[in-house]
């Protein structure tokens, strides 16, 4: 098994030993931190994953950007072209589980849109290194959407999550900050 597989299984293990009391009081704490960043107030469209336990929870965050009337934006994956699209979700009632439980946009209830327009893109992944740069979950898909993507970029993570090192590759893009629930971390 290569380095990455083992780093991936380690936090999948780790996250899955994360209680429930933890897991909403680390979640809240992320989340209060990131409504206080200067890129979220300023942003008017947000692209963000639907969350799956144990990641850190998006539900509340989706939910306070639409009470700030921001526009959120999320990924459906494309498994023959490994690619990402994003649209529009204003109700979770427009959402169906797909691949591995996860939910996505339904596509005759959502608007697809131009990834220019995403002022704020919070990306997912399994470990993250304090430059920015980031594990995901295998798939590649946000790897191949970051190297067209433009806009601000950021993380959401549980400390035990940032670790001291991983392999980087030459595609790899980092993002420019890390929040978790005990720092903030600037990365550019």
């Amino acid at each position: 098994m290569n380095e990455k597989n083992l780093i991936r299984n380690k936090m999948k293990e780790s996250l899955a030993n994360l209680s429930k009391p933890y897991y909403e009081h680390y979640s809240y704490k992320i989340a209060s931190a990131l409504y206080n960043q200067k890129d979220w107030m300023q942003a008017k469209v947000i692209g963000i994953t639907v969350s799956r336990e144990p990641e850190v929870d998006t539900y509340q965050i989706i939910r306070r950007a639409w009470e700030s009337g921001k526009q959120v934006v999320v990924p459906k994956c494309h498994p023959k072209e490994k690619k990402l699209s994003f649209r529009t979700l204003t109700d979770f009632s427009q959402l169906e589980s797909v691949f591995y439980g996860l939910f996505e946009p339904i596509v005759d209830q959502t608007i697809e849109i131009n990834p220019k327009e995403i002022d704020l893109l919070i990306v997912p992944g399994l470990a993250y290194t304090s430059e920015g740069y980031r594990l995901g979950f295998g798939g590649g898909y946000y790897d191949r959407f970051l190297s067209r993507f433009d806009g601000k970029t950021m993380s959401l993570a549980f400390h035990f999550q940032v670790i001291p090192k991983l392999d980087i590759e030459k595609h790899d893009i980092p993002v420019s900050k890390i929040i978790t629930n005990k720092e903030i971390i600037h990365t550019k």
